[in-house]
């Protein structure tokens, strides 16, 4: 598996350098490679990008701050590929992750293998306005989830999105957008799933995973997709606005968050199964630099606790739900340098056994070529139950070619 992977890569990268003197039109940010079929049968684009960041990080132990605790690493590192098949109707996205980040999570029910493939999706746009997605993806949840993480405005998601978000699964997705007259455009999303996360290859375990999304954006559309892309780069001149609101069951959900966390698994072998519900509330707006994102995320279960099959015994697994909000925003100056402040807010439902969390975070960015090749750093303070916790400083770059 290993010596396949590997032979990939080379590949890749040997393609590069032999097809180099044909590439005139590309520069940095746009992909290292943009080719198209002389009879336009298909295209290519590879991208490939990597996050390195240091963390440094003090727990409060009652009376003080501790001594820090410092680390460095590569947070990310992927191979992206995305162009059309056949027609342009018929757009496909391939992407691969390298860092320990990206693959880990191996376990029986993907034959303990790394989880190297993130987005494996063709989307076909069959009429009109309709398209159909197919193959393994993000899944229509939260904005903050969707935004990618080469396009984020501190340097990782907030708490919310580590606690609730819906993430990547295996499935169907069917999205339309109507015009309701002048500007105002509404987008409708819908999906069903496999419902047990990504790269799971030993069938599905429990039931499946719906979700559906509509989004308003009252004032048109932002510059360059910008309404999933965090910090406004393009300054937009007049204000733009998405609200968006989803909706997502995972029935029989067998994993502690639907997607992802432990398998609930009984001492007999047989898996806990219960329905569990998600819902967002979220918006993104900007204008002249600066930009604003909300969200409001809340999951319940029918049954928080795992139960052994006599359906008292608990099992130790418990399902993770409560709600959460999150506020962000920030300003960008002319000079492309930015500054961002964070809050985010985390309660648990009691059953959970879980402290509720406050998070502060501010942080600097400086943009070198936007989103593309930029510095970030941010400083967050968070506490437990309203006691002091932890501070942490991260510093990180990202490069995206």
């Amino acid at each position: 598996m290993k010596l396949k992977f590997t032979f990939l890569v080379f590949a890749c990268f040997a393609f590069t350098h032999l097809t180099a003197q044909e590439i005139s039109d590309t520069s940095f940010g746009k992909g290292l490679i943009n080719f198209t079929a002389k009879d336009s049968s298909f295209s290519v684009k590879f991208a490939p990008r990597f996050q390195v960041r240091s963390n440094s990080s003090w727990d409060h132990n009652g009376n003080q701050y501790g001594s820090p605790e410092h680390n460095f690493i590569v947070r990310r590192a992927r191979l992206k590929f995305n162009g059309f098949a056949y027609s342009p109707k018929l757009k496909y996205k391939i992407e691969l992750g390298l860092s320990n980040r990206d693959i880990s999570g191996a376990n029986d029910f993907n034959r303990n293998t790394p989880r190297y493939i993130l987005d494996a999706v063709i989307m076909w746009n069959f009429a009109g306005n309709w398209e159909l997605w197919a193959g393994q993806t993000k899944l229509p949840g939260n904005v903050e989830r969707v935004v990618s993480s080469a396009n984020m405005q501190l340097i990782d998601r907030s708490l919310l999105n580590s606690r609730f978000n819906i993430d990547r699964d295996l499935g169907l997705q069917l999205r339309h957008k109507t015009n309701l007259g002048g500007n105002f455009l509404m987008r409708e999303k819908f999906s069903i799933s496999q419902g047990e996360g990504r790269n799971v290859s030993e069938g599905n375990k429990g039931g499946l995973q719906y979700t559906a999304r509509l989004e308003f954006l009252p004032f048109g559309t932002f510059k360059s997709k910008g309404d999933y892309s965090q910090s406004d780069l393009k300054r937009e001149e007049t204000p733009k606005l998405m609200a968006g609101f989803t909706y997502n069951l995972n029935e029989n959900a067998v994993r502690e968050r639907g997607f992802a966390g432990d398998y609930m698994i009984r001492t007999d072998g047989s898996i806990f199964e219960t329905n569990q519900t998600t819902i967002f509330a979220d918006a993104m707006f900007k204008y002249n630099g600066f930009s604003f994102m909300g969200e409001y995320a809340k999951r319940t279960a029918d049954e928080v606790i795992a139960t052994e099959i006599d359906g008292t015994t608990p099992t130790g697994d418990i399902v993770l739900t409560g709600n959460a909000l999150n506020l962000q925003a920030g300003y960008l100056f002319k000079n492309n340098y930015e500054i961002a402040a964070r809050f985010t807010t985390v309660n648990y439902e009691a059953i959970t056994g879980s402290l509720p969390q406050d998070q502060y975070t501010i942080g600097v960015n400086k943009f070198i070529v936007g989103h593309k090749l930029k510095v970030q750093s941010d400083l967050s303070y968070t506490t437990l139950d309203g006691n002091e916790d932890n501070i942490t400083f991260r510093l990180g770059f990202d490069i995206h070619f």
